[in-house]
């Protein structure tokens, strides 16, 4: 601890061995950094204020119809990217600095030094914020901060109407599409039920209901030509004087007229019909029901040879007789006519059964067709729909309703500079000078070192010294060393003194 406090008073005694180096040092410094202050350039700012109002009544209303745009998370973002390259770039042409530039570098040296300099704040709660900006202009200070406010404000008003307007674009293009597929689908549609035209269901009746339709068609026919054969049989027997019985061999067995066994004969051939749409020849109850109506057939044709007819020698002779041919006639040609319908009905029963297999595979790739042709045909109405919605959401994010803008504080041209702050850096200044002159008159000392005591001697050295002479100041000396103090006091002082008229002209000046 005595070292140190040795050190520090021989380092004390070595500046003040060279006070007048200090003093001119710290004129010097002081003088240079004084003027340096004094030539800095105000510096000038302003700040705008802007409160968004995003709480709108078209919110709760329109919740249901469309997607309602977050314009809280938009203005966020919009305030976040204020500052962006182009943004800065179209304040710079708005207030005319780039007639300034006249080379690249001068260009990004003014975007930059304004992305520096802008200051943009806000508060998420309240929905204010703020706009501030630095410069020596206050002129173009003001006008900085009313294109960054313009540019805040349009933004807010444009919203997300790019988006809108793609997505508007992308549905249209998508139901443009969908119309093409929509109509490929129903070509195919068309074309497939053209050609299969006779294998679809028509008029809600499916193919099978239509085949059992003709099975019955067909027996009703069927039936309607045994009728008419026996009365044609019934005739002829009129006509040969017997009883309405024709023939009586067992191959004849329809020709005869039995009501009894014929109704039963009837009804087991609609049930033999019936059967064979659902199985096939060789089933047990087609078998048992052919043999049975073999077994009535033959109890016909037995009854009937049991029969007897009365004579009649004068039938051929009887208008009676005439009439019965004539109904004869009729009878044959009726007889033929539903012979020629059964023909028919027949065949086309036989096409119906024939085509009755490939009916599963039409109706399956019907189906097929038919369910892409419905997805294809819900997809273009949803598009339809959503276009509908795109669009109310484009023209949402861009009213003023959604969300209004409300200037608090405008830009104006400051009157007072903000910066630099002069007092400070005039005492800064300073002290910077003081420290200067005592730091070159310490190293001064250094450089030339002087043996202020015999003990600094000794421990130099190393010898021992034997002895001290004092200083005998006469009266000239005392003289010019109390004007060499009166001097470097007058030197401090004059320095104090101006360092107040340096304060007072910048306190005077703001």
């Amino acid at each position: 601890m005595e070292e140190i406090i040795a050190q520090l008073q021989s380092g004390l005694k070595g500046i003040w061995k060279y006070r007048w180096c200090a003093v001119i040092v710290a004129w010097l410094v002081a003088t240079l950094g004084w003027a340096k202050v004094f030539m800095l350039p105000d510096d000038y700012q302003t700040t705008a204020r802007v409160f968004v109002d995003t709480q709108s009544i078209l919110k709760p209303l329109l919740s249901g119809m469309t997607t309602v745009p977050n314009v809280e998370q938009q203005v966020a973002i919009m305030s976040r990217t204020l500052l962006s390259r182009p943004n800065v770039e179209r304040v710079i042409r708005m207030v005319d600095l780039d007639v300034k530039a006249s080379t690249p570098r001068e260009h990004e040296k003014q975007v930059d030094e304004l992305m520096q300099k802008i200051r943009i704040g806000g508060t998420s709660t309240y929905d204010i914020y703020t706009i501030s900006y630095s410069n020596s202009n206050p002129r173009l200070v003001r006008d900085v901060v009313q294109s960054l406010l313009t540019i805040f404000v349009e933004g807010g008003f444009k919203g997300k109407k790019g988006e809108s307007e793609k997505a508007v674009q992308f549905i249209d293009d998508q139901i443009r599409a969908y119309e093409d597929k929509l109509l490929a689908a129903e070509n195919t549609v068309k074309d497939f039920k053209l050609k299969n035209n006779f294998l679809l269901p028509r008029q809600g009746i499916d193919y099978g209901a239509q085949l059992l339709m003709s099975s019955d068609t067909l027996n009703n026919a069927r039936l309607e030509l045994t009728e008419a054969e026996q009365a044609r049989n019934a005739i002829n027997a009129q006509i040969q004087g017997d009883e309405p019985i024709l023939g009586t061999e067992p191959g004849t067995a329809a020709a005869i007229d039995n009501p009894e066994l014929d109704g039963r004969i009837s009804a087991l051939n609609k049930s033999l019909d019936a059967l064979l749409l659902q199985y096939t020849e060789a089933h047990p109850d087609i078998i048992s029901t052919r043999r049975l109506i073999a077994q009535l057939e033959e109890r016909k044709v037995q009854e009937a040879q049991h029969r007897t007819a009365p004579a009649d020698p004068g039938k051929g002779y009887s208008p009676m007789l005439q009439q019965l041919k004539v109904a004869l006639t009729e009878a044959d040609a009726r007889v033929a006519s539903i012979k020629a319908r059964v023909a028919e009905m027949q065949q086309r029963h036989d096409t119906l059964l024939e085509q009755s297999k490939a009916v599963p595979e039409v109706e399956s790739q019907l189906a097929q067709l038919t369910r892409d042709y419905q997805i294809n045909k819900d997809n273009y109405e949803k598009l339809i729909g959503r276009r509908g919605a795109a669009k109310l959401s484009g023209d949402l994010s861009t009213t003023t309703e959604m969300l209004s803008f409300k200037i608090i504080d405008p830009p104006t041209v400051p009157l007072r500079p903000i910066g630099p702050n002069r007092p400070l850096l005039y005492s800064v200044v300073l002290g910077v000078a003081v420290l200067a002159g005592a730091a070159t008159a310490l190293l001064i000392a250094q450089v030339r070192p002087t043996y202020l005591s015999p003990a600094q001697l000794r421990e130099a050295t190393g010898l021992r010294v034997l002895g001290a002479v004092a200083m005998n100041w006469t009266e000239p000396e005392r003289k010019k060393r109390r004007l060499s103090q009166l001097g470097f006091g007058a030197g401090i002082a004059c320095l104090i003194v101006s360092y107040g008229g340096v304060m007072a002209s910048s306190i005077l000046q703001t």
